[in-house]
């Protein structure tokens, strides 16, 4: 790749194109930088992202050179205690995150193993319950926001309910994975809260065990301590609700400004899952992910890398990445090369990515199914995204429909 010319400095990972328009800014990086691009992270802190398909696989396919020991980073000194990405680039955090080797193998097979344990019937009845409970709160009314008071909610009431929270504790979770994920003021506050109550639900379940995730986590034959399967579970709750959530709001606004999926709103069942799998390409949820580290001096995407760099994995950039879509068509109909998952053996598990999918595909069709003839409320040029570099959702998704009566019956 060409090097960076002499008048393109590092690019602040921030403000408000990752918001407005990605897609343009990754596209402008890469003109000027190449696959792989300086960045700037908050406090000044220098970082590289990946922006090439080709460059993100070789790094995630390689846990050697590139690793997630986030003790190798060579800017830790530079870090003060307050900053606020601390929650997602931690030193000495316990968490699968940062786990290599045989250790993480065999913690990636006991998150697998309690995950695929679910009944899949259990799930989606979960989620079906969920999603009409959400519904009857506002379907009489004939208008709400689909951010605020559907699809922010539902992922964390389902995981919640799967881990073995009760519904009056899973609620209030929401608020504090939002904070922690979107790496701003109350990120630290977020993660404390998360912490508490996981070690909290830890307690309950050594002193009555029960059919759900966490107890089979706590009875692995692996022998992990009550730190790390607490740390795994907030790693887990982070990663399924907020990214599911935007899958759903992102798919659904596509079904709702895009011809090709508006007149089968009411009918095919085909079109969401088309919806789904274009947002994955197109407008995946999960932007950047940090990250890995340089395990020595090595060159990537014609870059110097230095030992102890951290790079940024570029998913919504190497999803769009010219190189691998020479045409720029949207892709559908099944083809699920992309990156969104991640790859290599820190990939979210395939359980996970099964139980992420039911949800949201639930949750969607849930949706259409009360509410048939739901339509955008605004305009579609007046729909914005969440300031964040990270993650790629709507801020709100305002709707109209006809009102019509609740179903009513506990949840």
């Amino acid at each position: 790749m060409n090097q960076c010319p002499v008048s393109h400095g590092p690019v602040p990972l921030s403000g408000p194109r990752f918001q407005t328009d990605p897609v343009r800014l990754y596209r402008e990086m890469r003109r000027d930088h190449g696959a792989v691009a300086p960045v700037v992270l908050p406090g000044e802190i220098p970082a590289w992202l990946i922006l090439g398909y080709r460059e993100l696989h070789q790094v995630t396919g390689d846990p050697v050179l590139f690793t997630r020991d986030s003790d190798l980073w060579n800017q830790w000194d530079n870090i003060p205690d307050g900053w606020p990405l601390l929650p997602m680039i931690g030193r000495k955090q316990p968490s699968i995150l940062y786990t290599v080797g045989e250790r993480h193998t065999v913690r990636a097979a006991m998150i697998s193993n309690a995950l695929e344990a679910v009944d899949p019937f259990a799930l989606k009845r979960y989620a079906e319950e969920f999603a009409d409970d959400l519904i009857d709160r506002f379907c009489s009314t004939g208008r709400t926001d689909i951010i605020a008071e559907y699809a922010m909610l539902l992922p964390a009431r389902v995981l919640a309910k799967l881990y073995g929270f009760s519904d009056e504790v899973g609620g209030p979770l929401v608020g504090a994975l939002n904070d922690m994920i979107d790496g701003r003021e109350r990120a630290l506050a977020g993660q404390q809260h998360l912490g508490a109550a996981m070690f909290q639900l830890l307690a309950d379940k050594h002193a009555e065990p029960g059919d759900d995730v966490v107890t089979r986590m706590l009875q692995d034959p692996g022998g992990f301590t009550d730190e790390e399967v607490a740390q795994d579970l907030m790693v887990m709750m982070a990663a399924g609700h907020q990214p599911t959530a935007d899958w759903m709001g992102n798919s659904l606004r596509l079904m709702l400004t895009d011809d090709r999926f508006a007149a089968s709103l009411s009918g095919g069942r085909h079109s969401v899952g088309e919806a789904m799998n274009e947002v994955l390409w197109e407008e995946t949820p999960t932007q950047n992910v940090a990250g890995r580290w340089a395990s020595r001096d090595t060159h990537l995407g014609g870059r110097h890398i230095r030992a102890g760099d951290l790079l940024l994995l570029g998913i919504a950039a190497a999803n769009v990445d010219p190189q691998i879509r020479t045409d720029g068509s949207a892709l559908t109909g099944g083809n699920n090369a992309f990156l969104s998952f991640g790859h290599g053996e820190h990939r979210c598990p395939f359980p996970a990515q099964e139980t992420a999918e039911v949800i949201a595909r639930t949750g969607i069709e849930v949706l259409l199914d009360r509410l048939p003839d739901v339509d955008l409320g605004i305009p579609a040029d007046q729909l914005t995204r969440r300031p964040s570099p990270w993650l790629h959702g709507l801020t709100e998704l305002p709707v109209h429909f006809t009102p019509t009566p609740a179903l009513g019956g506990p949840k």
